[in-house]
Parts: C-alpha cells; structure tokens; sequence
C-alpha cells in the first residue's frame, strides 16, 4: 500500500506542475526585474509587451522546461518530508491531532531545507534560462527582427559547468536555505487559519445542535487560504527572493556577493531600498496565484490518488 506522504508528495508534484505552467510567465517577467540592476521604472504590462515584441511568447517561457522538473521535485519533496515530519510528531503526543505554530515550524524547516538542497542545481539552471534575454538580430529582407533560437537545457548546464564547474550548480545556496523561512511561514500561517476556520465552523455548527461533527473545508476555502499565507511569505521574504535570484544568474547578470547580508547591503547602497523589492509586483501576483491553485488542486489530486490507491488495493482472500 502507498504510504500516505507517498501520495502527499505525488499530488504536491503535480498540484505544482500546474500552478506552474498557468503563471509562469509572471516568474520570467519577476525574475529579470530582480537581477537587472537598472530602474528603468516600466510597469509589469510594458515589461510583458517589450518581451513579446523582442523575443516572441516564447520569451514568456523562458526556462519552462528546468522549472516544470524543478517544481515537481520541489513540491514532492517537500510535501513527503512535511508529512513525514508531522505524522512523527503527532505520533509522538496524544491528543490534538493539530500541529502547533512551533510544530509547524519543525516540521517546515526540516521538508524545506531537505527540498532546498536537493533542488538548487535545477533552478540554478531555470534562472539561467529565465534571464537570458535573446537579443533580436535583424532580418536580411527587411526591417523586422528575427530572435535567435534560445540554448536548450543542456546547452545551459554545459555552459554552467564550463564557467564555474559542478559548484556552479550551488550558486545561491545560501539564500536559498535562509528563503526555507518562506514555505515554513507560508505552510505555518496556512495550518493555523486553517485550524482556526475548521474550530470556529465546527463550534458554530455544534451550537446548532449538529451534534460531534466537524466542519470540511471547500476547495474555494483551501484556494483563498493558500493565497494568504503565500501573499504574507512572499511579502516578508522577498529581499532575499532578489538576491537569490541574482546568484543563481550567474556573474554576467549580478556581482557576487560575499554573502547574503553583503548583498543586501550592497543593493541598499547602490540601488536604495527599492532595489530589494524589485519585481515585487509579478511575484507577488504570481506566488499568491500559484500558492491558490497548489492548494486546491493538491487536495483534489490527493483525494483522487487516495480513491484510485483504495480500488487497486487486493481485496482479502
């Protein structure tokens, strides 16, 4: 029988692929803000029609490929180690079958650190695709612009070996494992509103004479639960979100920094305070969004793995 943070971990896999590939192209548009040092003060719907115009739609899904893989393994890996972590925690006590906001914690830190270093070298090569802005060269019958073909997958990981080596693949570690403070904030704050809506609705009912029942949350209540807690993530994180980014680019895009604080303190100087927050608009949009549609969609998959898992387990002799 398939264990249950087996199941959690395959419908997290594909709840992602999903949000995924429907905002993506907010990713590339929050990407290149990041990295590009410049203020060129150009809002997210000029952004998204200068790329169009330079280098097609294609240029909206930009590292597409290495993003679908490394969300997948991020979102499996994470929901594995998440379910592993709680269910021992919860066996360890009796009692409330809730986590905690110190337990959340625990077990958040634990999935996202695991998933953190397992999952760099893909999005190492997903921010080196998203940023490479194909510049357009001219066409020999006329004034139009035609964009060069983009490097593949593999053309990208040659290119990070040649330059830095299997190190290369690490790049933005660091900030990487201190962003592991986000899907830990996102997945605390998710847990305790969702434990508070269940306890209040499930109090309400009770009052109504509905006996020992216990409230169910619809999928429209995970959707807006998931936004929340990723809007509240996103926004207290997102500082490091840049200078992530920024290493993972690679030196042609961004100094590198000594380390973290280096940098933050280096794009304070340079660049002001708006410097950390920049892109902040489609990444936000774009991580609520996804966070919203994860959230649904894996509870949905989730259920279905469970139903088909029960259909296709022998039945007793």
């Amino acid at each position: 029988m398939v264990s249950d943070s087996a199941v959690h971990s395959l419908a997290g896999a594909a709840g992602g692929i999903v949000a995924m590939s429907a905002t993506y192209p907010l990713i590339v548009l929050s990407t290149r803000a990041a990295v590009d040092a410049k203020n060129d003060g150009k809002s997210i719907a000029e952004k998204f029609l200068e790329i169009i115009k330079r280098e097609g739609v294609a240029g909206l899904y930009s590292g597409l490929s290495p993003s679908l893989l490394g969300i997948a393994v991020t979102n499996g890996v994470y929901y594995y180690f998440y379910e592993r972590s709680r269910g021992i925690i919860l066996n360890s006590r009796r009692g409330s079958k809730a986590l905690s906001t110190l337990e959340s914690i625990l077990a958040g830190v634990i999935a996202g650190s695991t998933t953190t270093i397992i999952s760099n070298p893909i999005w190492v090569v997903q921010t080196s695709q998203a940023v490479r802005a194909a510049p357009s060269s001219p066409s020999k019958d006329s004034h139009l612009y035609v964009a060069p073909t983009r490097p593949s997958v593999l053309q990208t990981i040659q290119t990070i070996l040649a330059k830095d080596g299997p190190k290369g693949f690490f790049r933005g570690l660091g900030p990487a494992l201190v962003l592991v403070i986000n899907p830990v904030l996102q997945y605390t704050v998710f847990e305790q509103l969702k434990n508070f809506l269940v306890k209040t609705r499930t109090a309400k009912m009770r009052a109504r004479g509905a006996g020992s029942v216990v409230a169910v949350l619809s999928d429209w209540d995970f959707f807006v639960l998931g936004a929340l807690s990723k809007l509240v993530a996103t926004s207290t994180t997102y500082p490091y979100i840049v200078i992530k980014s920024r290493l993972q680019a690679g030196k042609e895009h961004a100094k590198q920094y000594r380390s973290s604080l280096d940098g933050l303190a280096t794009i304070l100087r340079e660049e002001g305070i708006q410097g950390l927050y920049k892109g902040v608009g489609s990444k936000l949009i774009q991580s609520v969004l996804t966070a919203a549609i994860l959230f649904a969609g894996q509870r949905r998959i989730y259920e279905f793995t469970k139903a088909v898992a029960s259909m296709a387990k022998p039945s007793p002799n």
